[in-house]
């Protein structure tokens, strides 16, 4: 089976799809992996460390899209680039599913099986594959330590000759993976930190970090079957902003990791609230690539408001290309290993798996995941 990794070509983006260590596996397990040259130099990988474990290095992307049985990427693909794709293979890569429906489309006309790293079910058995909260972890690690370069501060209290320097306060709103990692991050570097979740069921998990569980009173909330926070009506939304403003106007840094799977980002720190920090205080947004947390952040730009800096960096874990790549492609190989074929080499979809079906959203010519088809 011929596994192709291309070249990223989203603008900025530094991640590639596959590690010489994780492609070592799929060689020894009898695919014949092809890279494009110069697909993980951004990552700290060379083309001779690939070479050295078996993996082909070649520069011809068209042909190479044409003849791979099997895909993997990191980005959605360039439409365009669907049309060099054979009839039968697999794609495998973040699609966004929910917002790109010609992507989609393309994708069953040309019958070419795509998978969805976003929609790799949230189940004991493949936590091993969960993309999203593998690059979330760093996201959330690099969030803290881009707001610690930002702030004329350092986190922790220091008792000097001169006098004591009291600890930088953080307020984390969002406990899910990026939020957990950011708590964790800023409380090993010395901050004092108070995080805030629509679902109280991550109180415990938040506290067992070494931070303060905000407690908001917006009514009845809680999570989906998936962990995800449910969405807050606008009433609730209005009165969490209401109540968190207090807690943003004491902070030194606010990082939010607010998301709507699937959805644009609600609206969660409003002009006014950012208006009510102190100079010298920053606030990151983690979802900028889904509309924002932060009303009026201008993308891959760090702006000042009244001294206040709003932080819009998109792909954070792009930032620690090297490990982010590590931890993705483990997340692939782990995939494909699932499903490898030991006798004929091969990947097989089965379609009556859970993780299958949960995943594919394009086979055979048609659209087969059940919850894009109804989006």
């Amino acid at each position: 089976m011929k596994i192709v990794i291309p070249k990223e070509t989203h603008p900025g983006e530094t991640r590639t799809a596959m590690i010489p260590v994780s492609a070592d596996k799929l060689v020894k397990a009898g695919a014949e992996v092809i890279l494009e040259s110069g697909a993980g130099l951004a990552s700290g990988f060379s083309d001779e460390d690939y070479r050295s474990v078996g993996v082909k290095v070649e520069t011809d992307r068209s042909e190479l899209l044409k003849t791979a049985d099997m895909i993997l990427r990191l980005r959605k693909p360039p439409m365009e680039e669907l049309a060099l794709i054979k009839e039968g293979a697999i794609h495998v890569s973040f699609l966004d599913p929910f917002n790109e429906k010609e992507l989609v489309q393309t994708f069953a006309d040309r019958k070419i099986s795509a998978i969805s790293m976003e929609l790799i079910p949230r189940t004991t058995r493949a936590q091993k594959m969960d993309a999203l909260s593998s690059q979330a972890n760093l996201a959330g690690y690099v969030a803290v330590v881009t707001a610690a370069n930002n702030i004329p501060k350092i986190f922790p209290m220091m008792m000097t000759a001169a006098g004591t320097i009291t600890p930088a306060r953080v307020f984390i709103i969002g406990a899910g993976v990026a939020g957990l990692q950011a708590i964790a991050t800023a409380k090993r570097l010395g901050a004092r930190v108070e995080a805030y979740d629509t679902r109280p069921v991550v109180e415990e998990q938040v506290k067992s970090l070494g931070a303060k569980f905000v407690k908001l009173n917006i009514g009845e909330t809680g999570q989906t079957k998936d962990g995800y926070a449910k969405q807050l009506t606008d009433e609730q939304l209005q009165k969490q902003r209401e109540e968190m403003k207090r807690y943003c106007s004491n902070a030194d840094i606010v990082i939010t990791t607010a998301q709507v799977f699937g959805r644009r980002a609600p609206v969660i720190v409003t002009h006014d609230m950012v208006e009510a920090m102190k100079p010298g205080s920053a606030i990151v947004d983690l979802a900028v690539e889904s509309g924002g947390n932060v009303e009026g952040m201008v993308p891959n730009e760090i702006t000042d408001v009244n001294g206040v800096k709003v932080i819009g960096i998109a792909n954070l874990p792009g930032r620690v290309a090297n490990h982010a790549s590590q931890v993705y492609a483990a997340n692939l190989f782990n995939l494909i290993d699932e499903f490898w074929d030991k006798e004929s080499s091969t990947f097989k979809l089965d379609l009556e798996d859970d993780i299958i079906q949960g995943a594919l959203v394009t086979h055979d010519g048609a659209v087969v995941n059940e919850r894009v088809k109804n989006q």
